[in-house]
Protein backbone atom coordinates (compact mmCIF):
# COMPACT_ATOMS: atom_id res chain seq x y z
CA UNK A 1 0.00 0.00 0.00
CA UNK A 2 1.00 3.64 -0.58
CA UNK A 3 2.05 5.59 2.25
CA UNK A 4 -0.51 7.88 3.34
CA UNK A 5 0.14 11.43 4.22
CA UNK A 6 -0.74 13.33 7.06
CA UNK A 7 -0.63 17.16 7.53
CA UNK A 8 -0.19 18.66 11.39
CA UNK A 9 -0.61 22.33 11.40
CA UNK A 10 1.50 24.46 14.59
CA UNK A 11 3.64 21.73 14.01
CA UNK A 12 6.80 23.42 14.79
CA UNK A 13 7.16 22.60 18.93
CA UNK A 14 5.15 21.38 21.57
CA UNK A 15 1.92 19.13 20.75
CA UNK A 16 1.85 19.34 17.26
CA UNK A 17 5.70 18.64 16.80
CA UNK A 18 4.72 15.63 19.25
CA UNK A 19 2.03 14.74 17.28
CA UNK A 20 3.91 15.13 13.86
CA UNK A 21 6.57 12.78 15.23
CA UNK A 22 4.01 9.92 16.19
CA UNK A 23 2.30 9.85 13.04
CA UNK A 24 5.46 9.38 11.55
CA UNK A 25 6.39 6.78 13.71
CA UNK A 26 2.96 5.27 12.99
CA UNK A 27 4.01 5.23 8.90
CA UNK A 28 2.44 8.13 7.93
CA UNK A 29 4.65 10.59 5.79
CA UNK A 30 4.10 13.96 7.50
CA UNK A 31 3.82 17.94 6.66
CA UNK A 32 4.96 19.96 9.51
CA UNK A 33 3.01 23.60 8.68
CA UNK A 34 3.55 26.49 10.61
CA UNK A 35 3.66 30.35 10.23
CA UNK A 36 8.05 30.34 10.26
CA UNK A 37 8.98 27.46 7.73
CA UNK A 38 12.22 28.16 9.28
CA UNK A 39 11.05 26.96 12.65
CA UNK A 40 9.67 23.85 11.44
CA UNK A 41 13.24 22.62 10.52
CA UNK A 42 13.84 20.67 14.36
CA UNK A 43 10.77 18.47 14.01
CA UNK A 44 11.26 17.43 10.36
CA UNK A 45 14.79 16.70 11.15
CA UNK A 46 13.79 14.26 14.23
CA UNK A 47 11.35 12.72 11.77
CA UNK A 48 13.72 12.05 9.02
CA UNK A 49 16.48 10.75 11.69
CA UNK A 50 14.17 8.49 12.70
CA UNK A 51 13.61 7.33 9.31
CA UNK A 52 10.45 8.93 8.40
CA UNK A 53 9.22 11.34 5.53
CA UNK A 54 8.69 14.79 6.14
CA UNK A 55 8.02 18.22 4.35
CA UNK A 56 8.25 21.62 6.57
CA UNK A 57 6.08 24.09 4.82
CA UNK A 58 5.55 27.70 6.20
CA UNK A 59 1.83 29.14 6.10
CA UNK A 60 -1.05 31.30 7.98
CA UNK A 61 -3.48 28.74 8.51
CA UNK A 62 -6.19 31.69 8.84
CA UNK A 63 -5.11 32.90 5.35
CA UNK A 64 -7.32 31.32 2.77
CA UNK A 65 -4.63 31.88 -0.41
CA UNK A 66 -1.50 30.59 1.89
CA UNK A 67 -3.90 27.34 2.82
CA UNK A 68 -4.72 26.62 -0.86
CA UNK A 69 -0.95 26.83 -1.72
CA UNK A 70 0.33 24.64 1.26
CA UNK A 71 -1.78 21.78 0.65
CA UNK A 72 -1.01 22.33 -3.08
CA UNK A 73 2.38 22.09 -2.39
CA UNK A 74 1.91 19.38 0.35
CA UNK A 75 -0.30 17.33 -2.37
CA UNK A 76 2.67 17.61 -4.75
CA UNK A 77 5.90 16.82 -3.20
CA UNK A 78 5.05 14.45 -0.34
CA UNK A 79 1.61 12.78 -1.35
CA UNK A 80 -2.20 13.43 -1.60
CA UNK A 81 -3.08 14.27 1.96
CA UNK A 82 -5.43 12.07 3.56
CA UNK A 83 -5.33 13.16 7.17
CA UNK A 84 -4.80 16.39 8.65
CA UNK A 85 -4.81 17.45 12.23
CA UNK A 86 -5.73 21.23 13.06
CA UNK A 87 -3.56 21.87 16.18
CA UNK A 88 -2.41 25.37 15.32
CA UNK A 89 -2.92 28.11 17.87
CA UNK A 90 -2.37 31.30 19.69
CA UNK A 91 -3.33 32.81 22.81
CA UNK A 92 -4.57 36.93 23.73
CA UNK A 93 -5.81 36.16 27.46
CA UNK A 94 -7.39 38.69 28.46
CA UNK A 95 -10.66 39.64 31.24
CA UNK A 96 -13.36 40.94 29.09
CA UNK A 97 -13.39 44.15 29.91
CA UNK A 98 -10.19 44.53 28.59
CA UNK A 99 -9.99 42.33 25.51
CA UNK A 100 -9.79 43.90 22.06
CA UNK A 101 -11.12 43.48 19.02
CA UNK A 102 -7.95 42.19 17.82
CA UNK A 103 -7.32 39.84 20.76
CA UNK A 104 -10.37 38.17 19.96
CA UNK A 105 -10.12 38.10 16.15
CA UNK A 106 -6.80 36.93 15.87
CA UNK A 107 -8.07 33.98 18.33
CA UNK A 108 -10.90 33.40 16.42
CA UNK A 109 -8.69 33.57 13.13
CA UNK A 110 -6.22 31.11 13.92
CA UNK A 111 -8.02 28.41 15.81
CA UNK A 112 -11.94 28.35 13.76
CA UNK A 113 -11.04 29.97 10.27
CA UNK A 114 -7.64 28.34 10.50
CA UNK A 115 -8.88 24.62 10.79
CA UNK A 116 -11.89 25.80 8.43
CA UNK A 117 -9.69 26.38 5.66
CA UNK A 118 -7.24 23.73 6.44
CA UNK A 119 -10.49 20.93 6.39
CA UNK A 120 -11.99 22.52 3.27
CA UNK A 121 -8.78 22.17 1.09
CA UNK A 122 -8.10 18.91 2.39
CA UNK A 123 -11.13 17.03 2.36
CA UNK A 124 -11.59 16.63 -1.63
CA UNK A 125 -8.67 14.49 -0.78
CA UNK A 126 -10.00 12.11 1.54
CA UNK A 127 -13.45 12.27 -0.37
CA UNK A 128 -11.19 10.79 -3.48
CA UNK A 129 -9.33 8.71 -1.69
CA UNK A 130 -12.75 7.59 0.11
CA UNK A 131 -10.88 7.55 3.60
CA UNK A 132 -9.92 10.04 5.79
CA UNK A 133 -9.37 11.39 9.01
CA UNK A 134 -9.46 14.77 11.01
CA UNK A 135 -8.87 15.64 14.34
CA UNK A 136 -9.14 19.20 16.01
CA UNK A 137 -7.71 20.44 18.90
CA UNK A 138 -10.05 21.55 21.34
CA UNK A 139 -9.46 22.13 24.76
CA UNK A 140 -10.76 22.17 28.54
CA UNK A 141 -11.16 25.68 28.07
CA UNK A 142 -13.84 25.29 26.23
CA UNK A 143 -15.68 24.74 29.11
CA UNK A 144 -15.32 28.02 30.15
CA UNK A 145 -11.78 29.61 31.50
CA UNK A 146 -11.40 32.90 33.09
CA UNK A 147 -9.48 35.41 31.30
CA UNK A 148 -10.13 33.45 28.00
CA UNK A 149 -13.50 34.38 26.70
CA UNK A 150 -11.97 34.46 23.05
CA UNK A 151 -10.07 30.80 23.06
CA UNK A 152 -12.64 29.23 25.27
CA UNK A 153 -15.26 30.46 22.79
CA UNK A 154 -12.80 29.14 19.52
CA UNK A 155 -12.17 25.91 21.57
CA UNK A 156 -15.76 25.22 22.12
CA UNK A 157 -16.69 26.30 18.12
CA UNK A 158 -14.13 23.05 16.94
CA UNK A 159 -16.21 21.14 18.73
CA UNK A 160 -19.20 21.97 16.87
CA UNK A 161 -17.23 22.11 13.74
CA UNK A 162 -16.15 18.39 14.19
CA UNK A 163 -19.10 16.96 14.63
CA UNK A 164 -20.71 18.86 11.60
CA UNK A 165 -17.66 17.64 9.75
CA UNK A 166 -18.31 13.68 11.05
CA UNK A 167 -21.39 14.10 9.47
CA UNK A 168 -20.89 15.97 6.17
CA UNK A 169 -17.92 13.52 5.68
CA UNK A 170 -19.19 10.27 7.24
CA UNK A 171 -20.29 8.97 3.77
CA UNK A 172 -17.17 9.23 2.07
CA UNK A 173 -15.03 7.17 4.57
CA UNK A 174 -13.86 10.33 5.96
CA UNK A 175 -13.92 10.64 10.33
CA UNK A 176 -13.54 14.31 12.26
CA UNK A 177 -12.96 13.99 15.91
CA UNK A 178 -11.70 16.63 18.57
CA UNK A 179 -9.03 15.97 21.58
CA UNK A 180 -9.60 18.62 24.42
CA UNK A 181 -6.57 18.64 26.40
CA UNK A 182 -6.35 19.61 30.03
CA UNK A 183 -2.96 21.22 31.64
CA UNK A 184 -0.01 20.31 29.20
CA UNK A 185 3.36 21.07 30.05
CA UNK A 186 4.05 23.84 26.67
CA UNK A 187 5.52 26.97 26.06
CA UNK A 188 2.00 27.61 25.62
CA UNK A 189 0.90 27.23 29.33
CA UNK A 190 4.26 28.99 30.21
CA UNK A 191 3.55 32.33 28.73
CA UNK A 192 -0.35 31.47 30.80
CA UNK A 193 1.85 31.42 33.64
CA UNK A 194 3.73 34.80 32.76
CA UNK A 195 0.25 36.59 32.25
CA UNK A 196 -1.01 35.83 36.04
CA UNK A 197 2.07 36.54 37.26
CA UNK A 198 3.45 33.00 38.64
CA UNK A 199 6.54 31.03 38.23
CA UNK A 200 5.75 28.48 35.90
CA UNK A 201 6.79 25.94 38.78
CA UNK A 202 3.89 27.58 40.72
CA UNK A 203 1.32 27.48 38.41
CA UNK A 204 2.12 23.97 37.38
CA UNK A 205 2.35 23.08 41.38
CA UNK A 206 -1.33 24.93 41.97
CA UNK A 207 -3.19 23.00 38.46
CA UNK A 208 -1.75 19.46 39.30
CA UNK A 209 -3.08 19.76 42.44
CA UNK A 210 -6.81 19.64 40.77
CA UNK A 211 -6.04 16.61 38.76
CA UNK A 212 -6.60 13.36 39.51
CA UNK A 213 -3.58 11.24 38.27
CA UNK A 214 -1.75 14.22 39.92
CA UNK A 215 0.83 15.54 37.24
CA UNK A 216 0.96 17.73 34.08
CA UNK A 217 -0.17 15.88 30.76
CA UNK A 218 3.27 16.27 28.24
CA UNK A 219 2.84 16.47 24.21
CA UNK A 220 3.20 12.46 24.06
CA UNK A 221 -0.34 12.28 25.79
CA UNK A 222 -1.87 14.80 23.23
CA UNK A 223 -0.05 12.73 20.19
CA UNK A 224 -1.04 9.30 21.42
CA UNK A 225 -5.02 10.42 21.79
CA UNK A 226 -4.34 11.51 17.73
CA UNK A 227 -2.18 8.23 16.53
CA UNK A 228 -5.42 6.50 17.98
CA UNK A 229 -8.15 8.80 16.14
CA UNK A 230 -5.73 8.51 12.93
CA UNK A 231 -5.54 4.75 13.11
CA UNK A 232 -7.21 2.65 10.03
CA UNK A 233 -8.80 0.73 12.82
CA UNK A 234 -10.50 3.74 14.33
CA UNK A 235 -13.41 4.45 11.10
CA UNK A 236 -15.82 3.74 13.18
CA UNK A 237 -15.47 6.47 15.75
CA UNK A 238 -16.46 9.79 14.60
CA UNK A 239 -18.02 13.41 16.08
CA UNK A 240 -16.50 12.61 19.46
CA UNK A 241 -14.73 14.86 21.72
CA UNK A 242 -11.90 13.06 23.87
CA UNK A 243 -10.84 15.19 26.87
CA UNK A 244 -7.77 13.90 28.28
CA UNK A 245 -6.81 16.06 31.34
CA UNK A 246 -5.62 13.18 33.51
CA UNK A 247 -9.46 13.18 34.91
CA UNK A 248 -12.76 13.19 34.07
CA UNK A 249 -12.09 16.72 33.14
CA UNK A 250 -9.27 19.18 33.88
Amino acid sequence: MPQKTAIVTGAARGIGAATAKRLAQDGFAVAVIDLDEQACSETVSAIESAGGKALAVGADVSDSDQVTAAVERVAAELGDPVALVNNAGVLRDNMLFKMSDSDWDTVMSVHLRGAFLMSRATQKYMVEAKWGRIVNLSSTSALGNRGQANYSTAKAGLQGLTKTLAIELGKFGVTANAIAPGFIATDMTKATAERVGASFEDFSKAAVSTIPVARAGEPDDIANAASFFLDERSGFVSGQVLYVAGGPRD
